[in-house]
């Protein structure tokens, strides 16, 4: 397992990576099971009311929380690629530039790396 997250605007969000042979959450809308990799992340978007408040760069932001959309990668390098995106996605959705959000790749042993 390998958990990516990104820091920005005073929040982070943090997403898992399933590797081969690992058992990756089942529920409908999860890919095939013989995916070699599979990201499951919280996916989110500004509102004007409702939802959870979240202070983020000093301002509060209204988020409204979608079901996690996994997705199934062949390799592990598509996989990094994909989760790092998605988190960069995140962040724009609530208005911080892709750019300025910190990326941290963290392996299941504890081995954390900068991204």
């Amino acid at each position: 397992m390998i958990l990516v997250r990104g820091r920005a605007g005073g929040t982070e969000l943090t997403g898992t990576l399933y590797e081969r042979g690992e058992r990756a959450p089942s529920f409908r809308g999860a890919p095939d099971e013989n995916a070699a990799y599979v990201w499951v992340c919280d996916e989110f978007y500004e509102v004007d009311s409702g939802g959870s408040t979240q202070l983020v760069d000093g301002r509060e932001v209204n988020l409204a929380f979608e079901s996690p959309m996994p997705r199934g990668f062949d390799t592990r390098d598509q996989a990094l690629e994909g989760a790092k995106e998605h988190v960069r996605t995140q962040f724009a959705r609530i208005g911080i530039d892709p750019v300025d959000v910190e990326l941290e790749v963290e392996k299941r042993d504890g081995d954390a790396t900068d991204a």
